[in-house]
């Protein structure tokens, strides 16, 4: 008989297993209950600043300043805030200028009093420094530049732009909600919100929305948690400035500048130069370090012009010296003093504008240069002073054209004059046109594309010279380049002295003739009809605000009427 022994091992491989299987399924349980139990842990909403400031719902680097329950901001957040640096502060004198497109603000820091444009004007709140920080009230701000500014419950900070929305919603759930640090349960919470309790909300995801409460808390809530609301719209404050509107606001410039170094203009000579409606005598001159301007205006030519339907618009420049430009350039106190004479001489003078025209500067005072005429636009507006400013084609000289914040300056002025021509200047190592014409055209379209200069803004600057060339060969074989400036009417008596049929070149737009005098060959790239006619087609064709002429003097009587009806086209 075979002995039968029980199935221990089976019986224990079965509990074994039974084993496993119950650990396992606790091991899910608690894993289960560990992703499904929320973090019960709370912590303070923690800011590396004293008093935070959130910009349309983000958070700052830089925090407040709340002295007595005035909120100040920071001069470098602004700076990051605001568009075009409106902001300038002169660290020597402590001077703050704020600039709008129709006001500017001079005040010191720790002092009430202030300009606005020219006139005393009381703060309410001074300006400070602290820890080598500039803070300025915040209602300043408000005033100037329309941002939405509000201290909310705790110490936080929230600013909004002009034009904002903000999206809120109410917490739905009937036990309230709690605010996370980050978007999941297991994350630390900041607070709990209660039931009906109105939040922002800046994110909205599927699981998760990002919200802010209004004492200035964020975090994330779920988003099945929340109750859309009415958003929260803010409008601007302040009434856009449109600008400057005068006589010849949406009409052709017809300007030409008429050169006056040491004697005046003969007036009982003028020719009739028709079309012509705003004359710009170079009136108006830099003399020193100190903002000095010498002024070479008289009421009778002002009477004459007037008499005649011209708007006058005093040309001031600053002497083509740089180091003087320099000087007054980076003082707040001496920009200031220039505009204060240039306000006198077009009260006195009656003028109807200013053409600045700034050359041979250094191109460290580029930021400068732009800071003066943001100080000088609005208080030339409040006159009723148009503003324009003369501007080379772009180019890789720094002292001619690497200094002009084209696109800066655009933003200013009224007018921008591109002064197209100098292609081939008096001591040119080689002879050409003054201003070829796709050289001219290629001129204004870097400004506009590159720069991007409204096409209503820019005015194109016309040559009536041209340049004499004299190439006279040399013993070493060389050849030396000489020129001449003249006018339109002495090019026309070469060509009948000599009995010259000019040869018209296509590939620059103007004619040409060549002739020889005592062995010398000499060419000229003339300026007359057919030249100013193509000029003027460039007016309609980029849609420009029309001409300037350099300068009277150069013209011949029978180029005004070519002017004129090439910008009538």
């Amino acid at each position: 008989m075979t002995q039968q022994y029980p199935p221990r091992r089976r019986r224990r491989r079965g509990s074994l297993n039974w084993f496993i299987f119950l650990l396992a399924l606790a091991a899910t349980c608690v894993v289960g209950y560990m992703k499904l139990v929320p973090s019960f842990e709370q912590r303070d909403a923690a800011y590396e600043v004293e008093h935070p400031i959130y910009y349309n719902g983000v958070l700052q680097q830089h925090g407040a300043f709340i002295q007595d329950e005035h909120v100040k901001l920071p001069l470098p957040l602004l700076d990051e805030l605001l568009d075009n640096s409106p902001i300038y502060y002169e660290q020597e004198s402590n001077m703050l200028v704020l600039t709008t497109l129709d006001k500017v603000l001079r005040f010191k820091t720790e002092s009430l009093n202030a300009l606005l444009n020219e006139k005393s004007y009381e703060l309410n709140i001074a300006a400070q420094v602290e820890n080598d920080t500039v803070y300025i009230p915040a209602e300043i701000i408000e005033q100037l530049y329309g941002l939405h500014i509000q201290q909310l419950d705790g110490d936080v900070i929230a600013i909004y732009d002009p034009e904002f929305t903000v999206q809120t919603a109410l917490v739905a759930r009937s036990k309230g909600t709690a605010l996370r640090a980050e978007p999941h349960i297991k994350s630390p919470y900041y607070k709990e919100l209660s039931a009906n309790q109105l939040v922002m909300v800046w994110e909205e995801g599927e699981s998760w929305s990002k919200v802010q409460t209004m004492d200035g808390v964020q975090g994330y809530v779920k988003s099945a948690h929340l109750r859309a609301q009415d958003p929260i719209v803010y409008t601007p404050s302040i009434e856009p400035y449109e600008g400057l509107k005068h006589d010849l606001t949406g009409k052709k410039i017809n300007l030409v500048w008429e050169a006056i170094y040491n004697r005046q203009p003969d007036l009982s000579s003028m020719p009739a130069m028709e079309g012509v409606n705003v004359v710009s005598p170079t009136w108006f001159e830099l003399v020193d370090g100190k903002g000095t301007i010498q002024g070479k205006a008289t009421h009778e030519y002002v009477e004459w012009a007037h008499g005649r339907g011209y708007q006058i618009w005093g040309l001031f420049s600053n002497g083509f010296e740089p180091d003087q430009t320099s000087e007054v350039l980076a003082s707040t106190e001496k920009r200031f003093y220039m505009i204060q004479q240039l306000v006198a001489f077009a009260q006195l003078y009656k003028l109807d504008g200013i053409n600045i025209d700034f050359e041979n500067v250094y191109t460290e005072d580029k930021e400068n240069l732009v800071q003066f005429v943001k100080e000088m636009m609005p208080i030339m507006h409040e006159q009723g002073l148009v503003v324009s400013i003369d501007v080379t084609p772009k180019s890789n000289s720094e002292m001619w054209s690497l200094f002009i914040d084209r696109e800066a300056l655009g933003k200013l002025v009224d007018y921008m004059m591109v002064m197209a021509y100098d292609e081939h200047w008096a001591a040119s190592p080689k002879a050409g046109s003054v201003a070829s014409l796709p050289w001219v055209e290629q001129s204004l379209l870097r400004i506009l594309e590159e720069d991007q200069v409204p096409s209503e803004k820019l005015v194109l600057g016309m040559p009536l010279y041209t340049r004499i060339w004299s190439e006279e060969a040399q013993s070493d074989g060389s050849v030396k380049v000489s020129s001449k400036a003249v006018g339109m009417s002495k090019v026309d008596e070469i060509i009948a002295e000599h009995k010259l049929t000019p040869q018209y070149d296509d590939s620059i737009g103007q004619n040409y003739v060549e002739y020889t005098e005592d062995g010398v060959k000499q060419r000229i790239w003339i300026e007359d009809e057919t030249s100013i006619k193509a000029r003027t087609a460039l007016v309609h064709k980029h849609k420009l605000a029309g001409v300037a002429s350099w300068q009277r003097s150069f013209a011949k009587n029978e180029i005004w009427p070519v002017i004129e009806k090439g910008l009538e086209q």
